[in-house]
């Protein structure tokens, strides 16, 4: 009885110390992939490349976005992310340099950075402290981004200036809801992968920022 007792108390401790090692990793390999992409924009921006060099490489990290949901619990994942954030960050230059051009565009871009970490560091800190499970918004915020991709669609066409705006007010909505779902996850240990974590809340973060700089773009113009 005293044996089943002690092997009770313990499961949750070691259940704890798991997500803690989860979070710990998530958190580093992001602030390094973070700061990896930073490199491979400013790389990009100094080389001047046509605005379509980021979808290309959007195409390109979609492919490996597949590859490491394989490769996940290999020693090969965490080489696949930072190819992969390195690829999305260098995809990213020419649109910082269209903002960057702008008049007060080195400040939009501030801005918009500032915004996106005030946000991630907010939500965060909230799901940390408050442990709260939001698994419930999983099949909305899934609905909510089929719905702006479609939505993105049907604006290459209208190319409406109106519809541009609610598209990425609504992205932000929808990647600070997942900001909250992933982490949420991570901690009540329905996500143990560090590697795959840290590609979700990237993906989140990259979003935000871009949205963000997106409205504050528009709103500037």
């Amino acid at each position: 009885m005293a044996f089943n007792q002690s092997y009770q108390n313990a499961r949750p401790l070691s259940s704890s110390i798991e997500t803690n090692k989860v979070l710990k990793n998530t958190y580093f390999l992001l602030a390094m992939t973070l700061a990896f992409s930073a490199v491979t924009a400013g790389i990009s921006m100094t080389m001047a490349l046509p605005r379509f060099t980021g979808m290309i490489c959007s195409l390109i990290g979609l492919v490996l976005l597949f590859v490491i949901q394989k490769k996940a619990n290999s020693s090969s994942a965490i080489g696949l992310v930072f190819l992969f954030t390195g690829i999305m960050g260098f995809g990213l230059g020419p649109l910082l340099t269209h903002y960057a051009t702008m008049p007060n565009g080195g400040m939009l871009i501030m801005q918009a950075l500032g915004s996106t970490a005030l946000i991630f560091f907010g939500l965060s800190a909230y799901a940390l402290t408050t442990k709260k499970d939001f698994s419930f918004m999983g099949g909305f915020l899934m609905v909510g981004l089929i719905v702006v991709i479609i939505s993105s669609l049907v604006n290459l066409f209208l190319g409406s200036s109106l519809m541009f705006m609610v598209i990425n007010a609504a992205v932000v909505l929808i990647m600070s809801g997942l900001i909250l779902f992933d982490t949420s996850r991570i901690i009540n240990g329905g996500e143990t992968n560090y590697v795959l974590a840290t590609v979700s809340l990237y993906l989140n973060i990259y979003n935000l920022f871009t949205s963000l700089l997106a409205l504050l773009g528009a709103s500037d113009d």
